[in-house]
């Protein structure tokens, strides 16, 4: 069986180290499952760029997520740019927060399975899975499943 490929979004890097948020421990569950090869993780220049931007002693933390965890980096794109102005054109992501409608366009101009995320504002909404299925399906991609780590993990006691 394939491993689904997965898409992390820049808030799941902060909720790892954030143990005061409900969805840390879920958080943490992932990156584990990602090591135990559960998951094909990836990311992409669009987080990094969010992580630099971090000015608490967090960032060098989140950042070394990346390379503990072995999670490929897709760089930046035209296509992905083109499709996230897309989703902004049509008022599915505000001008404001492009860089949430890129994450969804990067998994989806390379075909990723989900994109994992926290952000419940503008990603992990039901408006937001909705229409940009729509949008990908209308230029010729296939729809990412949009979801949170809760979402994902395996938390079946054994």
């Amino acid at each position: 069986m394939r491993k689904p490929k997965i898409y992390l979004e820049t808030t799941l890097f902060n909720f790892y180290f954030d143990t005061d948020r409900d969805a840390h421990a879920a958080t943490v569950k992932l990156f584990e499952e990602i090591a135990a090869g559960k998951y094909e993780p990836f990311t992409s220049r669009y987080v990094v760029d969010e992580l630099e931007q971090d000015t608490t002693e967090k960032r060098e933390k989140m950042m070394n997520l990346i390379k503990q965890y072995e999670i490929p980096v897709f760089g930046f794109s035209d296509e992905a740019e083109t499709l996230a102005d897309i989703y902004v054109a049509d008022g599915i992501i505000p001008v404001k927060y492009r860089t949430d409608g890129l994450h969804i366009a990067i998994s989806a101009i390379n075909d990723l399975d989900m994109i994992i995320s926290m952000n419940f504002q503008h990603i992990v909404k039901r408006k937001t899975k909705l229409a940009t299925a729509n949008i990908n399906a209308l230029n010729g991609y296939r729809a990412v499943e949009i979801l949170n780590p809760m979402e994902v993990i395996d938390d079946e006691k054994e």
